[in-house]
């Protein structure tokens, strides 16, 4: 079996989900009346303390039914450079809210208040009105880095000051908090909305979780339809999404150690860079003396996977299906290459 470094969207359901599926009682979520999915949607709302959580099939599909909810068509939205959001969906807010994006730098996906402060825009005939704040926790083009909850609580402050929502991307917002110590609440309470992924880290096969105020999840259920979100008997997935969140979140440290371990075991490689003090969750960015795609395409043959991010670099991805004789495996192969590569 070769080591699946790719993402930890390639984890499998567990024993206990497959069980879970069989059993789960069903009705039809589009007439809200699947009782699996009001089970996790009560269980979600509760640990990340917001009023009401609505299950959705993705963190895309979640992120932009709330950008659609929180803001009108032609008004505009503040997101970090390389989050989520703008890199990887398609250019959702423009085709689906009809929102303008505005970018801030960061500092490994923590941007600066002041730097956002500075994108917001007030109503006026020519401008489109800030109306949202996104927030990427952990950052993923970033390594997995945290955004520290002082920051957090920052862009609460300026969200409150200047009459805008603030929105987290929490696809692995778990991660963030078992590296921190916290309960997932603390790393949401800043926000009006959260959407918390149930598809990565925590196993399950399929879905993530939108939470805030109830009269905004109503209004997420109305966009959930139009997108064709709408899955009928979605507690089968549903029951997933329950043993992921009542067995899956500790179990997240075991990630990122092995994540520690494999950084410094590739620190100091022929043709490598790695910064094991910067890996705070399950992420490893290796930077590359050859293009990335010409190592991916040698890992992969050797049985290592991953993807490039970049044109010098890699991103490896600790996960449950990943343990840590895989990952001293991988180290073994990335450190034969290399000795090739110094032949």
């Amino acid at each position: 079996m070769p080591v699946d470094l790719r993402s930890d969207t390639v984890t499998r359901p567990t024993p206990e989900m497959y069980a879970a599926m069989q059993t789960a009682p069903l009705g039809d979520d589009v007439l809200q009346d699947d009782p699996t999915v009001q089970e996790l949607e009560a269980l979600a709302a509760e640990m990340s303390g917001k009023e009401a959580a609505m299950f959705v099939s993705s963190g895309t599909q979640s992120n932009q039914i709330a950008i659609a909810v929180h803001c009108e068509r032609g008004s505009s939205i503040i997101a970090e450079e390389e989050s989520h959001i703008l890199y990887y969906e398609g250019g959702g807010p423009a085709v689906i809210a009809g929102v303008v994006s505005w970018t801030v730098p960061s500092n490994r996906g923590t941007m600066d208040p002041e730097a956002i402060e500075k994108r917001i825009l007030t109503e006026d005939i020519h401008r489109p009105a800030t109306s949202l704040i996104c927030v990427e926790n952990t950052h993923n083009r970033h390594g997995g880095a945290i955004v520290p909850i002082e920051a957090l609580w920052a862009y609460r402050e300026i969200s409150d000051r200047n009459g805008v929502k603030l929105h987290l991307d929490g696809a692995r917002a778990f991660n963030a908090s078992v590296a921190l110590g916290v309960p997932i609440s603390e790393v949401t309470a800043p926000f009006d909305s959260v959407s918390l992924c149930l598809s990565k880290g925590l196993r399950s096969p399929v879905g993530s979780v939108l939470c805030g105020p109830a009269d905004f999840i109503e209004k997420g259920r109305k966009w959930r339809k139009r997108l064709g979100g709408g899955m009928r008997q979605a507690g089968i997935l549903a029951a997933c999404g329950l043993v992921s969140l009542r067995q899956m979140i500790d179990r997240l440290a075991e990630d990122h150690a092995n994540a520690n371990i494999l950084a410094n075991g590739l620190q100091g490689q022929n043709g490598l860079t790695t910064h094991p003090h910067l890996v705070e969750t399950n992420m490893v960015m290796v930077d590359t003396v050859a293009p990335a795609a010409e190592w991916q395409a040698r890992l992969q043959a050797a049985g290592v996977w991953c993807f490039p991010v970049a044109k010098n670099r890699l991103r490896l991805v600790t996960h449950a299906d990943v343990s840590t004789a895989d990952v001293q495996n991988a180290i073994d192969v990335f450190s034969e290459l290399s000795r090739q590569t110094a032949r």
